[in-house]
């Protein structure tokens, strides 16, 4: 084995060296990073990388090797081209001068440390250069696996949790504890243990209900857990009471008469309640259902006014809660009819109106088209009482001169409210036997032209 080998160059080649480049003056060494992490079994390779821009004669590069608190070892070194390792990593360590970066195969605990490569050129003068890289090595993590205690799962704020992360495989481990994808951070229940593979909830509360996975991490692998979901038992909790139909106002239900409503009653809790339904009637209480729905139908219900109470139960924490509600009877007809008028938009109001104004135009019109009483009155009181005389009588078949002319039938919708002459019969010769103005309900009026009141021999017996 070889000893230590200390370099000193002399006072005169000796020059100015930047420490935080690894450069002096024209020669300047550059690695990566400072700080390599290494699996164990694996090879690892520490680039490094000089540049000089003037003719050397002869390069050296060393490799060095130290551990915490001893001195530098000797690994290898060349010379141009020429390798020289340590007879005791000769077959460990691989250089291809004039690339300074090291080849390290297999890696091992034991080679972790500070690896320090050393480039000198011949020139003028003589050029040197140095850096330091440390290694570790580790072994990667394997999955981890969460254990929760208890396993059955516990009643909130009665009993406390514990989840442990155990892993099989891995060094420099490090843990980290996740809710719902997020990391769980130390508070008033919760607590770690020295290496933080243990979390403690004591005790436990509904918020801790959630998703738990471990992540552990080393410096070469990270690895999480299977979700898991630890049992929390809690509630009841929010009871309420509500319906399909009726108008709820607080806790008062307001159902029409004849409609049939369906109660729905709910509440968080795990597991889940069991619900039973009780009726108040005539100061006497009574269970009427159990199950988490009631139906009631108004029209079987004796009192317009009727209380009922919802209770549910946690068999397993033990709680119970309930909520009370009164049910009202009512014909809600003409309140659902003046609401639906409120909830007419202006543009509806505005038709119906139009419609309302159009219609009435309508109704006038046919009443003054067809109300013949007046029409007729108006005319029989226009026409001279010789025309309307001459009007009673019918002219039978004497006379064919007599009998031209122009005839209107006019026909009487109310005899009694029409003016009419004296009454008189009508001979049998004139019309018809007996006819009474008062006792019937049509007239005929004859036109005679204007030009057959000319003529010398009209109305001569």
């Amino acid at each position: 084995m070889l000893g230590t080998v200390v370099f000193r160059l002399p006072r005169h080649q000796q020059w100015r060296r930047d420490e935080g480049s690894g450069a002096c003056l024209g020669l300047k060494v550059t690695v990566p990073s400072h700080t390599i992490h290494g699996i164990r079994g694996q090879a690892l390779y520490l680039p490094v990388h000089y540049g000089f821009h003037t003719p050397a004669s002869d390069i050296q590069i060393i490799w060095l090797f130290e551990r915490l608190h001893t001195m530098p070892k000797y690994l290898l070194g060349s010379v141009n081209k020429s390798v020289v390792p340590d007879l005791e990593f000769q077959h460990k360590f691989t250089m291809m001068p004039p690339n300074a970066s090291l080849l390290i195969n297999p890696l091992q605990f034991t080679d972790e440390g500070n690896y320090i490569v050393k480039v000198n050129i011949q020139g003028n003068g003589t050029l040197s250069a140095s850096q330091k890289i440390q290694v570790t090595v580790d072994d990667p993590v394997t999955k981890p696996v969460v254990q929760t205690q208890p396993s059955s799962g516990v009643v909130e704020y009665v009993g406390n949790m514990t989840l442990t992360c155990l892993v099989e495989g891995g060094t420099r481990l490090d843990y980290q504890w996740l809710k719902n994808r997020r990391p769980v951070h130390t508070s008033s229940t919760n607590s770690f243990s020295p290496q933080n593979n243990t979390l403690r909830i004591a005790p436990v509360t509904k918020e801790d209900i959630g998703n738990y996975s471990c992540l552990v991490k080393n410096p070469v692998s990270e690895m999480e857990s299977d979700i898991i979901t630890p049992t929390i038992y809690y509630g009841p909790y929010g009871l309420r009471v509500n319906s399909d139909k009726g108008l709820k106002v607080g806790e008062v239900f307001t159902v029409d008469i004849g409609e049939a409503i369906l109660f729905d009653c709910s509440a968080d809790s795990y597991p889940p309640n069991t619900y039973s339904w009780i009726q108040r009637t005539d100061n006497t209480t009574y269970v009427i259902k159990h199950g988490p729905r009631l139906e009631v139908a108004s029209e079987k219900i004796a009192q317009k006014t009727t209380d009922y109470v919802c209770c549910a139960y946690n068999n397993v924490t033990g709680r119970r809660d309930e909520t009370h509600f009164t049910v009202i009877i009512t014909s809600v007809g003409i309140e659902k009819l003046a609401q639906k008028g409120k909830s007419l938009s202006p543009l509806a109001s505005i038709t119906g109106v139009s419609l309302f104004l159009i219609l009435s135009m309508c109704l006038l019109l046919l009443w003054k088209k067809y109300q013949p009483y007046k029409v007729i009155k108006q005319k029989l009181e226009g026409r001279p009482e010789t025309e309307y005389r001459k009007a009673q009588t019918f002219s039978g078949h004497e006379d064919a001169l007599d009998d031209f002319g122009i005839y209107e039938f006019v026909a009487f919708p109310d005899a009694s409210g029409v003016p009419r002459m004296p009454a008189r019969s009508v001979s049998a010769s004139d019309g018809v036997p007996g006819q009474d103005l008062h006792s019937t309900i049509y007239e005929v009026i004859q036109h005679i032209p204007a030009q057959q009141l000319d003529h010398p021999d009209y109305g001569k017996e």
